[in-house]
């Protein structure tokens, strides 16, 4: 469900990014349109287990104290109902004035391009959101006239986030006497040390995501900024056998054949992977911030969480965004509850049942393992290291992904001929998407 969609959201559906001029120009806020000031209508999908379900609740508490007199309506969807749905919805009359929805192009871009969602560009600025939300963070909350993310309008407002890194069982670091690594050479030197003692290092998925992202991590480890922006954004053409595509692809290639990954893992499942993480098969597992609760829950050995390292840019972005549909009938009250939700006792209330706070203080966070994840979540915010997911830029290149590095584990594709497969169907979901 929603964690799938924060792993992989695939965002480049071409067939459903519409072409359609914005209703709704200029980059306003709700202006006076407003018709009740009297009631507030919330949608989320969040449940009460979640880090954010509580943090809203509370944000609907500070709002309700705010504004006496005025009802608030709370009303849970599922994610998949508004992800159907909320097209057909916010056509009509009966809308929620403030929804949680899904970041990216075929998403809240298609929402944004069809003029179903309020531009809320001026807002940001006169809320100060523009500061708090800035870089690789207000990349998903803003979409231009095709819908695509990055540039243009602000449409919606993330308020958590979530990233990729390591998690280490520091029980099997000790046994073989690693320390943890602090830098790419320590990490492949750890790599090996557990090779050489008969513990194959890093716990793998090549059916799912996870081998996707290790793959990412290596090409951020390699690349930049300007290439993110080339793969992500389509601000240049990518050179699909430049230097860090090339070393990335050949570095996860001479892992593969170091025996650093299974042999088995082209057919395994996220799932799998994390069970045997979490059992102490595994002393590594590179994969995202939505573990971390069930890991936190679960794991009965010492462990940690780290940024993969060595790295400046990871795999990561905002989490889900609130938008304000266009037909709201409280514009201003939604645009005061948004702001709520970005306040520092919210935004820590989200971070102590282990979320990730846009702008929280992780020093207020009494659990020590949250407060490690949030910190370094803070880190990479701090060197504006978000660098989305990699199967974001084109429709289907989750698929392509998996079967080409797939292809790469079981040592059936060299290094070249997996790039080659990738560059063709990217190029070609490119050119789909931008009409060329």
């Amino acid at each position: 469900m929603r964690i799938s969609t924060r792993r992989w959201a695939a965002v480049g559906t071409a067939a459903l990014v519409a072409t359609t001029a914005l209703t709704a120009c200029g980059g306003g806020g709700s202006g006076g349109g407003d018709s009740d000031d009297k009631t507030l209508t919330v949608w989320h999908y969040e449940s009460d287990e979640s880090a954010m379900g509580p943090a809203w609740d509370k944000a609907i508490d500070i709002f309700k104290t705010e504004h006496p007199g005025v009802e608030v309506k709370l009303e849970h969807q599922t994610f998949e109902q508004i992800q159907k749905n909320a097209k057909i919805v916010l056509t009509g009359d009966d809308v929620p004035d403030v929804m949680e929805y899904n970041k990216g192009n075929a998403t809240a871009g298609q929402l944004a391009s069809q003029g179903l969602l309020t531009p809320l560009t001026d807002v940001a600025k006169e809320k100060g959101w523009d500061k708090t939300l800035t870089g690789s963070l207000a990349t998903t909350a803003k979409y231009d006239e095709n819908g695509l993310m990055g540039s243009g309008d602000w449409y919606g407002v993330p308020n958590y986030g979530e990233f990729v890194g390591v998690y280490l069982n520091k029980d099997l670091f000790a046994k073989y006497g690693i320390e943890v690594p602090t830098t790419f050479d320590d990490f492949e030197a750890a790599l090996a040390t557990f090779k050489q003692n008969g513990v194959t290092p890093l716990a793998e998925a090549g059916a799912e995501y996870p081998l996707g992202q290790l793959w990412y991590e290596l090409v951020l480890h390699y690349g930049d900024r300007s290439l993110v922006d080339d793969y992500q954004l389509f601000k240049n053409d990518v050179d699909w056998h430049g230097d860090a595509m090339t070393k990335a692809t050949e570095k996860l290639d001479e892992w593969v054949k170091k025996g650093y990954i299974a042999s088995d893992a082209a057919g395994l499942k996220a799932e799998d992977m994390g069970v045997s993480w979490m059992d102490g098969t595994f002393p590594i597992m590179v994969s995202g911030s939505w573990w971390f609760g069930r890991v936190a829950q679960t794991v009965q050995f010492d462990w940690a969480q780290t940024n993969f390292p060595g790295n400046k840019l990871h795999p990561g972005s905002s989490g889900n965004i609130w938008v304000v549909p266009a037909n709201a009938n409280s514009k201003t009250l939604a645009e005061d509850f948004i702001d709520i939700t970005l306040r520092p006792e919210v935004q820590n209330a989200l971070g102590e049942k282990g979320g990730l706070p846009v702008a929280g203080d992780p020093s207020t966070i009494s659990d020590p393992k949250t407060a490690e994840m949030t910190q370094n979540f803070a880190d990479i915010l701090a060197d504006d290291g978000l660098a989305y997911y990699p199967d974001w830029p084109v429709a289907g290149f989750y698929d392509v992904i998996v079967s080409q590095l797939q292809s790469l584990v079981n040592q059936s594709k060299s290094p070249a001929e997996v790039l080659d497969g990738l560059k063709a169907a990217y190029e070609s979901g490119k050119s789909d998407l931008l009409g060329s």
